[in-house]
């Protein structure tokens, strides 16, 4: 009795209706990935949001965004690259036993949909998530920056916490309305990585001086539409288009800068 079996042209007809299934199928399931990570994306900012305030709740400020006067190492050691960061306690090392009880709370801190792929880049850092610096302050800084050093502010100190940014999709973990503008007070250099700070997706970072291998990240954005997640200073999350954070220079005045960036 003769074997059923395949000839040559039903093999090619079934091998060319398979890719043509996963040829039409392949943009629904990335654009489902991607809708996934900028949910799971939008968890990580309210888990810290709940350890900000948590934090802000015990010790009646809000944490410093960046401190360098600890003269102990925080727990697990100095974050980032000492070629590129201040050596330090940031933000989210003042909140650790507050944002999660996970037994992984170092996922928290990283964007599921970071397009950082460089080694010396490869930390909690750098493509994550950032506070605003004008409400999280520094405790140390160049004086040029004065308005983002000192201490950090409470909630109750903020006019409009509902329209006042908190915490956001961030080239690095501080950000501040300098980053987001068209034209800032002063010129941003990238000698200091701290200055390369970006909204991912911003349409001035093609113009903007980064480090090697933030380019895809702060140019193409993170989440569809170059949306980002944002936490707002009422424990709001929402996500718009980076272009919405964009602070522009018409004459002498600032649009769009306070009270998103500027808790005034």
């Amino acid at each position: 009795m003769k074997r059923a079996a395949f000839s040559l042209v039903e093999l090619i007809v079934v091998i060319g209706l398979i890719t043509f299934l996963l040829a039409i199928t392949a943009p629904a399931l990335q654009s489902s990935r991607k809708q996934a990570e900028s949910v799971l994306c939008s968890s990580n900012i309210k888990q810290l949001l709940i350890g900000l305030f948590t934090y802000e709740s015990e010790n009646e400020t809000l944490p410093y965004g960046f401190d360098d006067t600890p003269m102990n190492a925080p727990s697990g050691d100095y974050p980032g690259n000492h070629n590129c960061d201040r050596m330090g306690w940031w933000w989210f090392n003042y909140i650790k036993d507050y944002y999660s009880r996970s037994r992984d709370k170092k996922q928290v801190l990283w964007c599921p949909c970071r397009q950082i792929r460089k080694p010396e880049l490869d930390s909690e850092l750098h493509g994550n998530y950032g506070v605003n610096q004008s409400i999280c302050k520094s405790a140390t800084g160049r004086k040029s920056r004065a308005e983002f050093i000192g201490t950090p502010l409470r909630t109750t100190e903020l006019s409009h916490p509902g329209q006042t940014l908190l915490i956001v999709d961030s080239g690095y973990s501080i950000i501040n309305w300098w980053h987001a503008a068209d034209k800032p007070p002063l010129v941003l250099g990238n000698t200091m990585i701290e200055d390369t700070a970006y909204v991912p997706g911003l349409k001035i970072n093609t113009e903007r001086k980064l480090w090697s291998g933030q380019e895809q990240d702060a140019i193409n954005g993170r989440h569809p539409n170059k949306t980002v997640n944002i936490g707002f200073a009422d424990g709001c999350i929402d996500r718009k288009r980076a272009d919405e954070l964009l602070v522009e220079k018409t004459g002498d005045t600032y649009k769009n800068r306070s009270p998103l960036w500027l808790p005034k």
